[in-house]
């Protein structure tokens, strides 16, 4: 018979998801649990599994398409007989059965939309709460290009729903927005800008601007159009950190650990958070509440196969060095592979960005939305320094800092990265810092 297999609910959430890539095509034959979808929802990027055995029998959305929870996805002929049903035609959702995995999230290097809710929090400034809206995706990514509030615009859809329609009619009506309890200044709503289409000039490639690369920059434009970024710079002498760190190489290796810097500096900035915890914060939108955060789980961004992926490395503070090395590295091996759950990749209340030895001199990192801040971390290099009077050579290395000014200052900023410069630059006090 035929079997329809409608979208599941794969997220708290999420009402629909876009087709990045399908794995089979209409009149393949599939085996259970075999792959065969990649949706990306607002969630996460999930790779969802064949519930049945047989062949294809209907496809009903194609890549780039956006299929509502609950609607077929896709028809499998299992060979039991009976007719296959029409496409598009599901209602209500339907779950993945028993025996079949739970999706497994693929990079997917963006946070959730919704504050995490585990963990200590402080809440700040609260007022009234506004509900979710419904709307789509492409939507979403529309608003968020333009800079307008979704709850602000009157939806005509189904159910409430704002369209893309919506947005527009909101942008072109040149409607001001004001900016409650954190300035009183009036913005004028941005403006819509027509999609720019590049003409041939000659032998190219053209490659569709879809799944994990147009999820970055979604993500990558939300934060610069919605968080007021400023970068504050400042030169670590880690000539001392380095000498502790080749000592305990021969240790750390004895453990099965491959020593670098980086969990030095996860310690470091761990302990500049608990001074600076304006740092350690999120602004949730939908209640214009301040959420400082007693918990510290450390985002990592680093480069996957499918682009900038942050690993989440969950209660930093109450690891030691060794510990948080081979969290780490066994983080960076799943994203590497393409293993990472969900789970690991979602929930960081501030990132660190590395790139290792291409660090490069300086940069300004883009803030990981909706944390408050990110820092860089850049190339340690034997340069010339004065110290007494005298030039000599020393392991020098910039780390700079990226901060969203609507919630922190650049005291709070340049102080915080003053503290975590004190730590890398003696780290016996690093030590004694400590929990």
């Amino acid at each position: 018979m035929a079997f329809e297999f409608h979208l599941p609910d794969i997220g708290e959430g999420v009402v629909e998801g876009e087709i990045v890539s399908w794995k089979v095509k209409v009149g393949d034959v599939v085996k259970l649990d075999q792959p065969i979808v990649e949706i990306m929802t607002d969630k996460a990027t999930v790779e969802i599994p064949s519930p049945r055995a047989g062949t294809i029998a209907a496809i009903n959305y194609g890549e780039g398409q956006i299929c509502p929870v609950g609607k077929v996805l896709l028809v499998i002929d299992d060979g039991a007989g009976g007719a296959v049903a029409a496409a598009g035609n599901g209602h209500g959702a339907a779950k993945l059965p028993e025996h079949s995995p739970a999706p497994q999230v693929q990079l997917a290097g963006h946070l959730p939309e919704s504050l995490p809710s585990t963990g200590r929090i402080e809440v700040v400034d609260a007022s009234a709460t506004r509900g979710r809206v419904l709307a789509t995706p492409a939507t979403r990514r529309l608003a968020r290009q333009m800079g307008i509030d979704l709850t602000r615009v009157a939806p005509t859809g189904k159910r409430g729903r704002v369209t893309s329609d919506d947005v527009k009619v909101y942008a072109t009506a040149g409607s001001t927005v004001a900016i409650p309890k954190l300035t009183e200044t009036v913005l004028p709503a941005a403006k819509a800008f027509a999609p720019q289409a590049i003409a041939r000039g000659g032998d190219e490639e053209r490659i569709p601007f879809r799944g994990m690369r147009k999820r970055i920059a979604e993500s990558m434009t939300r934060s610069k159009h919605t968080a007021a970024h400023f970068t504050y710079v400042e030169e670590i002498d880690m000539t001392e950190l380095v000498a502790v760190r080749e000592r305990a190489k021969s240790r750390a290796a004895d453990r099965g650990v491959k020593l670098n810097y980086l969990p030095f500096i996860v310690k470091a900035v761990v302990s500049g958070l608990k001074k600076w915890p304006m740092l350690n914060a999120s602004l949730d939108e939908t209640t214009q509440e301040i959420v400082r955060k007693k918990y510290y789980h450390m985002g990592i961004a680093a480069q996957g196969p499918q682009g900038l992926v942050v690993s989440v490395v969950r209660d930093a503070d109450k690891r030691s060095i060794f510990d948080l090395s081979k969290e780490i590295e066994r983080l960076g091996d799943a994203v590497r592979t393409g293993t990472a759950t969900r789970d690991e990749l979602t929930g960081s209340t501030f990132t660190i960005s590395s790139l290792g030895k291409l660090g490069g001199v300086l940069a300004t990192p883009i803030i990981n939305f909706p944390e408050v801040a990110v820092v860089g971390v850049h190339k340690i290099e034997e340069k010339p320094a004065v110290r007494n009077g005298q030039i000599v050579i020393r392991h020098l290395m910039n780390l700079s800092i990226s901060v969203d000014h609507r919630l922190a200052d650049g005291w709070d900023g340049a102080m915080f990265l003053q503290d975590v410069k004190a730590l890398l630059e003696d780290p016996t006090t690093m030590f004694m810092e400590m929990v």
